[in-house]
């Protein structure tokens, strides 16, 4: 199994990435993970307490959880992917089944800061984008699909996320093979045919 990593900040673009992928790969066996799923389960905390975490820092990460079931499906089982949810920051009960694909793509922000995850991927990209950009993009999502209020994601991206992306972020770029640039959209053949090369 050949493992891609995709990393970059928050609203560098990793989803629309992953699903052009998906769509030219439709017909290959491969499999896609977000480490969004494998935040901590905090349920011993109250909601109060959950939303006040600092959820962009390697610490809000099941890294251990992440890491052996990557190492379990390079053994060939299948695993129990964690669903987790956003609006209660939650694990709920319900896992979702992967079966060991030829090519695992796993994309989060913070995968490349551990380094155990790190040395079992096999091919890391980053995606680089302006912060003006990525703000934007994270407005917009949030408002839209997690129900947030403008403002508060602005502040929240300037008191916290950028800092974060400075910090934990940014510095990982040494560690990628691939760094892209999503200003705009981006040309993701040599994500393709790195993807068809080791699909075989």
């Amino acid at each position: 199994m050949f493992v891609i990593g995709i990393t970059g900040g928050t609203g560098s673009g990793k989803t629309t990435i992953i699903n052009r992928i998906i769509k030219e790969t439709y017909d290959l066996d491969i499999n896609f993970i977000s480490s969004d799923s494998y935040y901590k389960d905090n349920s011993n905390l109250s909601f109060s307490e959950r939303d006040k975490l600092n959820y962009d820092e390697p610490n809000a990460m099941d890294f251990d959880l992440l890491t052996s079931q990557i190492k379990d499906l390079k053994k060939g089982k299948s695993i129990n992917i964690p669903v987790y949810c956003f609006n209660t920051h939650l694990r709920l009960k319900k896992t979702v089944k992967c079966h060991p694909p030829k090519i695992l793509v796993i994309e989060g922000i913070l995968i490349l800061n551990d380094k155990k995850l790190r040395e079992i991927i096999d091919y890391n990209i980053f995606l680089d984008c302006p912060k003006e950009i990525r703000m934007s993009r994270r407005i917009s999502r949030d408002t839209e699909e997690r129900g947030r209020k403008k403002n508060d994601i602005i502040d929240l991206f300037h008191n916290l996320l950028n800092e974060m992306h400075k910090k934990w972020v940014e510095p990982i770029k040494k560690h990628c093979d691939l760094i892209l640039d999503t200003s705009e959209k981006s040309n993701i053949n040599q994500i393709l045919n790195i993807i068809l090369k080791n699909s075989h």
